[in-house]
């Protein structure tokens, strides 16, 4: 009997840096952290690496991956920016904001990558882990979370490992990622700006830098990421808005006002807090000695938003339409990358 191989774990150091480098230029998919999660990467000039994603992922090919580049110049040879991106790429990058624009007709990504789309989602990370392995790798990286489609999204190397072992070449372990929800996903392939997703960065911040910002037009296919309707869901039900929990049930917290929790995103209500530990409790709450997840109420503010729509969307039930649903219906239900 055969045992399957092992993905190795590596801390972030310059020697793994360098071998994941070499691996992802092979063809090979690397976990490695970012701000916001850890991402899931292979070449993104390749049909066939951006292929292996969905394959390791079990991911749908109609959801379309973010490309990461090491600064904004060289996103510049796959997207066309205008004087908004500009505007946002100055204000936001590096940093957990993802920018979806025109691709460029010669540009070098896979369509693969994009969903067959004329439209690319782009972005520059600020963990310098993240960043030496973009430069090191000197390709565009299209990587999503790096976890099996509709888990919860890892914010450390050990979660990787739980949903990725075997299925991946390398795990680059830079640490919790201090962010611990997504990017924050804005559409500026069309004339009106609009949030595809909130995530790390608020949408308030983005909209004094360019204005406001439409929700997503219903219907078509998703641009980003999050776009469907279960994501991130755990193997329990979830609950939202519970004062406690009942009888079976884990209480997951928020602010002083949650007494008995069984894990507390913030006891003091810092949303900053709460989202940077909100996969790793969602984790740690999925297991047997409970029946579901109750959830305290979260604010729709800042990072509240992009906490509530992870959490309508774990909430969302599982079954065979439960991702059909439009864009503009997803967004309703608030953020979930």
């Amino acid at each position: 009997m055969t045992t399957a191989p092992q993905t190795k774990i590596a801390a972030a150091g310059d020697a793994a840096i360098d071998e994941a480098a070499a691996l992802l230029r092979a063809g090979r998919l690397v976990a490695f952290p970012t701000e916001t999660v850890y991402g899931l990467g292979a070449d993104a000039t390749s049909d066939e690496a951006a292929a292996a994603i969905f394959a390791a992922k079990n991911r749908p090919t109609f959801n379309p991956l973010i490309v990461h580049f090491p600064a904004a110049e060289a996103a510049g040879a796959a997207v066309v920016f205008d004087d908004r991106a500009r505007a946002l790429a100055d204000a936001f990058w590096p940093g957990a904001m993802t920018l979806v624009l025109p691709r460029r007709s010669d540009g070098p990504v896979s369509l693969l990558a994009s969903a067959g789309l004329d439209s690319l989602a782009v972005r520059v990370p600020s963990h310098p882990a993240a960043r030496a392995l973009l430069r090191a790798a000197g390709i565009p990286v299209a990587a999503p979370s790096a976890n099996r489609s509709s888990s919860i999204s890892p914010t450390t190397a050990a979660h990787v490992a739980e949903d990725l072992n075997g299925r991946i070449a390398m795990i680059l372990d830079g640490g919790p990622c201090p962010v611990g929800v997504e990017s924050t996903v804005i559409d500026l392939s069309t004339e009106t700006p609009a949030l595809l997703r909130p995530g790390g960065i608020a949408a308030e911040e983005i909209e004094a830098v360019i204005g406001p910002l439409a929700a997503p037009g219903d219907g078509g296919a998703p641009k980003s990421p999050g776009m469907l309707s279960r994501h991130y869901a755990p193997g329990r039900p979830v609950r939202l808005n519970a004062e406690a929990a009942e009888p079976g049930e884990a209480f997951l917290g928020f602010g002083p006002g949650a007494p008995g929790a069984t894990l507390n995103l913030s006891p003091s209500g810092d949303l900053k807090e709460a989202a940077a530990n909100f996969f790793a409790m969602m984790r740690e709450l999925d297991r047997d000695d409970y029946i579901g997840i109750a959830v305290s109420p979260i604010p729709r503010t800042g990072l509240g938003r992009a906490i509530n729509d992870r959490l309508a969307r774990a909430a969302t039930p599982a079954g065979p339409h439960a991702n059909d649903v439009s864009p503009g219906e997803n967004v309703s239900t608030e953020e979930k990358a």
